[in-house]
C-alpha cells in the first residue's frame, strides 16, 4: 500500500448551457422530431460530468465544446479518455438523429489519434458523417483547440437497432 495522498475527483461542473434553438433527438419524442437540447435530461451522466454542451444535431453534423478544466490527466494535459468521450458523444447524438423514429443508435467501434493537447481553454468537437446505412453510421470527429489547431481526430461507427 503506498503512502502517496490520493487526489479528490473533481466537484461536478454545471453543463454549458446549448445556443438557443439547438434541437437534440431523442427516443422518446423521435415520431414528433428532435426536442430543445435544454429538455435533454443529462443530469448525473458523463456529459455533465465533463461539461460537454451540445450545440448542434443533425445526421450528417454534430458540434460540441468542452472546457479543458477538470479534464486533464495528472500532468496537466487535456485527458485523452476525456477527448474520446466528447468524440463518442457526438458521433452518437448525430446517429441517433439519422436512426430516426422507434431506432437507437449503440456505440460499435471508436478509435481516436491525439495529435497535440491542449492545458487552458475550451475544445470544439466536430462529428461529421462519413457513412450514413440502414444498420450501421459511421462519423469523422475532429476535436481542435480555441486556436483551430487539431487535437485528435477520431471515428466512431454506431449500429442502429430498434428502440426498446
Amino acid at each position: 500500500m503506498s503512502d502517496t495522498p490520493r487526489a479528490e475527483p473533481p466537484a461536478a461542473r454545471p453543463q454549458a448551457a446549448p445556443s438557443p434553438g439547438v434541437a437534440v433527438p431523442s427516443r422518446e419524442d423521435a415520431a414528433s422530431g428532435p426536442r430543445p437540447a435544454s429538455l435533454v435530461d443529462e443530469r448525473g451522466t458523463l456529459i455533465e460530468r465533463l461539461g460537454i454542451a451540445v450545440t448542434h444535431v443533425s445526421a450528417e453534423l454534430a458540434v460540441g465544446t468542452m472546457p479543458v478544466a477538470g479534464n486533464t490527466q495528472p500532468f496537466g494535459l487535456l485527458h485523452g479518455g476525456a477527448t474520446a468521450a466528447l468524440a463518442e458523444t457526438l458521433g452518437s447524438y448525430a446517429a441517433v438523429a439519422h436512426a430516426g423514429p422507434g431506432r437507437a443508435a449503440v456505440g460499435i467501434e471508436l478509435n481516436a489519434t491525439h495529435h497535440r493537447s491542449a492545458r487552458a481553454g475550451t475544445v470544439t468537437g466536430t462529428a461529421r458523417a462519413v457513412h450514413l446505412g440502414r444498420t450501421l453510421a459511421t462519423y469523422e470527429v475532429v476535436v481542435e483547440d480555441e486556436d483551430g489547431r487539431r487535437l485528435c481526430t477520431a471515428r466512431l461507427t454506431c449500429m442502429l437497432v430498434d428502440a426498446r
